[in-house]
Order: C-alpha cells, then structure tokens, then sequence
C-alpha cells in the first residue's frame, strides 16, 4: 500500500518595496501585485510595515506547519553559518535602506546571522480580541508571579523597535519609543504624565520628539497641564497582544528592571544596555546572548557595546561579563539580584 505524500510546505514570505514616483513614493507588494500611494517618504515605511502585518494577520499558520524559509532557499539570505536550528519566528529583514522589507517565517539560527533582520514575536502581528455586543470587558487576571512575561514583553518589543527604527536612533529616543509603543491604545495614542517623562529624564528634551517624527514613527497631537498626548503612526503596534494593563505593566518594569540598579542621573546609552540585559536575563546568575543580538537592539557597534559593558562593570552594575570569540556571544552577571517586581504603576 502507497502512502500519501506529506502537503508540502507553505510558503510564508512577504515583501514590500518603496518605488518612488514623480509625485510621491508607491507602496509595491510582491505578493499582491499592487501599487498602493503613500503621503510621504517616512509614513511610507509605517505603511510598508503594516502591509506586512496584515499578511501575518491573515495568512495565520499552525506552528507544527511553519517551517524556516531561508531554508528553503538554500540559506540563501545569509553567510555561510552552523546550520538551521531554534524555534521559527517571523523575521523582519531590512534592504536598500529602508527601501525595501521583508516578512518571513524564518528560525532562529537563520535570523542570527541574516544582516538587518530582527525577529519579530507572534504577539505583535495578533489581531486584537473584540468582545461581543453588550458584554462587558472582562477585567485580566492577576499574575502572582508576572516578572517574566513583563521581561518578555520588553524584549520582543526592544526586537521590534531594532527593525522599525532607523538604525542611527539615539537611545534615549529608543527608550522613549518603548515606553510609548507599550502605553499606546488600541488607537495608538497615548498620554505620558510629566512625572513619567521627568523620571526618563526626557521632560522638555524636544529633539527626541523631532527624531521619531522625523523617522515617521510618531506625531505629537497635543500638550495639556501636566501631560503630553502622541499618536504613533506605526500601525504594526496597535494590535499588540496581551491587553493594555500588562503591557503597562512591562513599560513599568523597563522602568526599573530587576535585577540591576541604576543611578538616576545614568546617562541614556548605559540605561538602555542595562535594559537589554535584563530584559534576556534568566533566573540564572549568568546569562547569556549573542553579541550581534545586544548591539542590534541597542543600536550601537561591537566596539561600543564592549565599552558600554565595560562601563556598566565599573560603576559596579555588572559582577563581570565575556565575550566568547569562539560563539561570538557575550555572558554577564549583575552584582545584585532582586526579586521581579510586579506592580502596576503609572507615573
């Protein structure tokens, strides 16, 4: 008796590209095969990016049938490496300067050593949850232990934000631009208190604000006594799973991250390393990551996230930390440990 063949394997990969035009850049999809306008050069790249949002949206596969795509090439998105391996995520993957993105289901291997890529987790691309006529929204359970997924939360957005930002991006703009993708509406607008900005340290610091409008990112809709009103323009953010209160939660937590202590007055570049640390932190008093994993989602060079490092270790933050030339991978330890903090405060 013959057997049937095994359904072959679904194609998971969208591209867009910015072509532009006498009168202003077109939207290109390759998929589609379709033109769409766009206003301007920077909304062009939010429109890029949620044209492909809404393929993952829409074209959802059951995990078990997603395979990597690079793979199926060839590994030909990449150098040559140590092979395919790691769970399949979609992998964000930036050419031509922004003129070109691509969408795909790709491993974690691949994604590692593809240049201009960041992995981009499932959550984000979820279509949001509409309750039924006349229900009232049901209120979240209560976590007793949500230390973790606030981490998570962090590190799959500071992913995120790695790919959608230039990658020149100040890091105070960085964390700016976190605190505002986790605090956003369904809208995506969203209100930061004085307090919230004094206590980032950014409070009448304008030239962030110029910096992600000027990347097409955000938009400032309006000052009121003591707060400020922005609405961001990337629309791939505004169907973030889980719900509003526990991504407040994680903004919260990338306030202070446990395990590290920070002094106030440290400067933008230390925060966000630190950030990034704790946020691929594990319960284990070393952790470890890749090098080019750090310095993507910090957006700075080798050369300078090993400085940054080394910084953190002399103002005592750090126990010690190593770079593994053979793996190409960075492992530290910080000096304290201090319980994950689950509160959910607004400033």
């Amino acid at each position: 008796m013959r057997l049937a063949a095994t359904q072959a394997a679904v194609r998971r990969v969208w591209t867009v590209e910015l072509r532009p035009q006498a009168e202003r850049p077109r939207l290109f999809c390759l998929q589609c095969q379709a033109h769409a306008p766009v206003a301007d050069a920077p909304s062009a790249r939010s429109a890029a990016l949620a044209h492909l949002a809404s393929h993952a949206r829409t074209e959802v596969l059951p995990g078990h049938l997603r395979t990597c795509q690079c793979r199926a090439l060839g590994c030909s998105w990449h150098p040559r490496s140590r092979g395919c391996g790691g769970r399949v995520l979609l992998a964000l993957t930036r050419h031509a300067g922004g003129r070109s993105w691509r969408l795909a289901d790709t491993c974690a291997s691949c994604a590692s050593v593809t240049g201009g890529t960041a992995l981009v987790p499932d959550t984000l691309f979820g279509a949001p949850r509409l309750e039924p006529a006349g229900r009232a929204p049901r209120r979240p359970r209560h976590s007793a232990s949500s230390g973790p997924g606030e981490r998570a939360r962090v590190r799959e957005m500071l992913t995120y934000l790695a790919a959608a930002l230039p990658q020149f991006t100040s890091p105070a703009a960085r964390l700016l631009a976190l605190q505002c993708a986790l605090r956003a509406d369904t809208r995506g607008y969203v209100v930061l208190a004085d307090g919230l900005l004094r206590s980032m340290r950014v409070r009448g610091r304008q030239e962030l604000w110029l910096e992600l409008a000027q990347a097409g990112w955000m938009e400032a809709t309006g000052t009121q006594c003591g707060s400020m009103t922005v609405r961001l323009l990337d629309a791939a953010v505004l169907g973030q799973a889980p719900g509003r209160r526990e991504r407040r939660r994680a903004a919260h937590w990338a306030l202070h991250p446990a395990p590290l202590m920070l002094a106030p007055a440290t400067s933008a570049a230390l925060r966000l390393t630190a950030l990034v640390l704790a946020s691929h932190s594990i319960t284990s008093a070393v952790s470890t990551s890749d090098l080019d994993t750090v310095c993507r989602l910090c957006g700075h060079s080798p050369q300078q996230t090993k400085e940054l490092l080394d910084r953190l270790a002399a103002a005592h933050v750090l126990l010690a930390w190593r770079h593994h030339h053979d793996t190409d991978e960075v492992s530290w330890q910080f000096t304290r440990q201090q319980p994950d903090s689950s509160a959910d405060r607004d400033r």
